[in-house]
């Protein structure tokens, strides 16, 4: 279901019947901007996404620019995570002075994108923050939690069936007849079956979470 739904988002962004909301960050390094951001956001862990890069050069005239081709043939682009880095392999869009390069976003956080290198003779080294990437319950319906909630609340219930009945055998209300010592032994055989299983049940709601 979730792949499906990726897919139909994915397809409304390619004909353009949507358009993504941007949070990007833009510094100026000279005569330029560099604007760096997500492809799509929010960015959401483990899903496939693209760190986008824009560099531009502003026009005399006010809200003109010009986009700057092989902008990165001499910059070196990092991503950065906490400690952990990764060289990007940066590709150009088909509008002058856009780039992109696919990543897979492996932990919710904060990253940054380190530019480092020479632009047509201005020296460039500036790191970038892009938007937090975010975990999938952002996007998970319905929310993970209420089916937790739903499975904590049918241990408790099946937690206290099984104490009433280890009360009511101990207390003599459940009659044990047939074998007397035997049929007790039985009895409590598969109390401790149902009590094992409730325990597995536990142990796999954690493992779950």
């Amino acid at each position: 279901m979730k792949i499906a739904l990726f897919a139909f988002i994915g397809l409304l962004f390619s004909v353009g019947m949507i358009a993504p909301s941007f949070a990007h960050t833009t510094v100026e390094v000279g005569p330029y901007e560099i604007e760096a951001g997500w492809g799509v956001e929010p960015p959401i862990v483990g899903i496939r996404n693209d760190i986008v890069l824009k560099v531009i050069e502003r026009g005399e005239k006010e809200g003109t620019y010009t986009g700057i081709t092989s902008a990165f043939k001499g910059v070196d682009v990092t991503v950065m995570f906490g400690g952990a880095t990764k060289k990007l392999d940066i590709n150009s869009d088909p509008r002058p002075g856009y780039y992109y390069s696919s990543i897979i976003p492996t932990k919710t956080g904060t990253y940054q994108v380190d530019l480092k290198g020479d632009l047509r003779g201005t020296s460039i080294d500036v790191k970038i923050p892009v938007e937090d990437v975010e975990p999938t319950a952002v996007l998970d319906f319905p929310p993970s939690s209420s089916e937790g909630a739903a499975d904590i609340s049918a241990l408790k219930n099946a937690i206290s069936s099984l104490q009433q009945d280890v009360s009511k055998l101990k207390s003599g209300e459940t009659e044990v007849t047939a074998d007397g010592g035997q049929a007790y032994d039985f009895a409590i055989f598969g109390l401790s079956i149902a009590a094992a299983a409730i325990i597995l049940a536990i142990i796999a709601l954690v493992k779950r979470k």
